[in-house]
């Protein structure tokens, strides 16, 4: 058995990786790569010389991260290639013009885009497409870098959950043993109290505190409208369309406001006005986003889904156990869907883009050289950064390192548990950049310590999933992804996202002990 000074030594070591990568990225202002780099080093010889992880172990887990990096690195080229199609036929411009016609409210122009139509775009798609798409828009609009990829980071991770086709609500399922039925509920009232926290950092990250007052009632409006949905949606069953059907709902109450406050002539008139600067309307402007989020839902369909499913790269890894005990289950590493992966998605929408944008005359003579460079040249040092963070992350992981963190904290917070519930989840999502591998990960231990102290295990769970949401949009790895398409330091942007997010989830932290209180037993 442990001496108490021996657990204490195990938890610092085990965190040592995460300090060492959060000191350089916002001490030393070092980019994700090399930041990124050295706590994969940290972890792999804190891994090999005290969690007792042969090289079996650390090989596999590698092999394993070189399939998540694939995974999410596909998403990156995939954002960056339609991002720079957009931009080269001054589509970004043409957004950047005509929006501030259907509203020059920033903050509703943030609103729309950063909370809304982000939180649309992760119902449909993946690990970091809402930040990769939406940051370049607006940038377009005279945002500043930083803000731009704050913005979209803050706005949205209230949908994770059950975005992404509800992925993260069917991993709390599947580790948990329990029904969607029993998980739904609390879930979606947490994950509704968060997308109104989303919603106040988009206005105070786009203009501060005057900026935040100045929209509390759209805020309200279009959240409270946006959480209803989603609670009705997914207590229904309907789980994999929770977020997309709330995203939808939101874009219609916020366009209607913004043209009730009759503060700009109707969308209609702007649809068909050309932006002489750009040489594009923004109808044509706003046709890659239209033809992006059709893609995707034709995706959804059964036939077509089916048929671009045939080409699945996956690999089968045994059952792995460390010197001291820790076991990692056999099964399959991430599975990349070749022809319908999410970056996929984007590169077929980037070629009709291309294509038609040609035909139309908005492309120049060496467009596609421009484009190619341009994607080359940022998506390179992204991808190398995400390569070092998953390598560091299924490190810990295989090392049971992630899970002695998870239960460090259980064991300290004692019958302050509920508190410290969210930010377990958030934990697990920072270290392995998502929602999904965090229920898989903390969702049992969760379930296993609120049975034990006497608690409602569906709002434990709740808090698990909602504070794992919100820590993904600080997760090093999604930051890189959001940096790749607009030019600004990761340092600072994890910095200003963490201090959001963290905010967002110490309420989550209080809404889950009053729910407890309250007779959640």
């Amino acid at each position: 058995m442990q001496s108490p000074i021996s657990r204490v030594l195990d938890w610092l070591l085990a965190f040592l990786p995460i300090l060492t990568i959060l000191v350089l990225m916002l001490r030393f202002r070092w980019g994700g790569a090399k930041a990124g780099a050295v706590g994969w080093l940290v972890a792999l010889l804190v891994a090999a010389l005290r969690f007792g992880a042969g090289w079996q172990v650390l090989a596999y887990a590698q092999l394993k991260g070189f399939l998540l990096t694939l995974f999410v690195v596909y998403v990156i080229w995939g954002a960056l290639l339609f991002y720079r199609v957009t931009d080269e036929a001054g589509a970004v411009k043409a957004i950047g013009t005509g929006l501030p016609r259907l509203t020059p409210d920033r903050g509703l122009q943030a609103l729309l885009l950063g909370w809304v139509f982000s939180a649309f775009l992760q119902g449909m798609g993946g690990f970091g497409v809402p930040v990769a798409v939406v940051a370049p828009l607006l940038v377009g609009l005279g945002f500043p870098p930083l803000a731009a990829i704050v913005i979209p980071s803050v706005g949205h991770p209230w949908a994770v959950t059950f975005g992404s086709l509800g992925s993260s609500f069917f991993a709390l399922m599947a580790a948990t043993g329990l029904s969607g039925e029993e998980l739904a509920p609390w879930s979606a009232i947490l994950l509704g109290l968060s997308c109104l926290g989303c919603g106040a950092a988009t206005l105070w990250a786009a203009g501060g505190r005057r900026t935040l007052l100045a929209g509390l009632v759209p805020l309200f409006v279009i959240g409270v409208t946006m959480a209803l949905v989603q609670f009705l949606v997914v207590t229904q069953g309907l789980w994999s369309i929770g977020a997309m059907m709330a995203g939808l709902a939101g874009l219609a109450v916020g366009v209607a406001w913004a043209r009730w406050r009759g503060r700009n002539r109707v969308l209609e008139n702007h649809l068909t006005e050309r932006n002489a600067s750009a040489g594009m309307g923004l109808g044509w402007a706003l046709f890659p986003y239209v033809l992006l989020v059709a893609i995707v839902l034709a995706a959804q369909i059964p036939p077509v889904g089916d048929s671009l499913g045939q080409v699945v790269v996956r690999a089968q890894f045994p059952e792995l156990a460390t010197a001291r005990g820790w076991v990692t289950p056999a099964g399959t590493g991430r599975a990349i869907n070749v022809f319908g992966h999410a970056g996929a998605l984007l590169a077929y929408a980037s070629l009709i883009t291309y294509l038609l944008f040609r035909w139309r005359g908005y492309c120049r003579a060496g467009a596609a050289r421009r484009i190619a460079r341009g994607v080359a040249k940022r998506a390179i040092r992204s991808s190398l950064g995400t390569a070092a963070m998953v390598g560091m992350a299924v490190t810990m992981e295989h090392a049971g390192m992630t899970h002695l963190l998870a239960d460090g904290i259980a064991r300290a917070a004692g019958s302050a548990f509920p508190f410290a519930a969210p930010f377990i989840g958030a934990l697990g999502a920072f270290m392995t950049g998502s929602n999904t591998n965090s229920n898989v990960v903390f969702g049992e231990l969760q379930q296993s310590v609120a049975t034990l102290i006497g608690v409602s295990p569906l709002i434990i769970l709740a808090a698990q999933t909602a504070g794992g949401a919100i820590g993904s949009a600080f997760a090093p790895a999604k930051i890189i992804v959001g940096c790749s398409t607009v030019d600004a330091e990761e340092g600072p942007v994890l910095k200003t996202v963490m201090r959001y997010g963290l905010i967002i989830v110490a309420a989550l932290a209080l809404a889950t002990g009053v729910a407890i209180w309250l007779g959640g037993r």
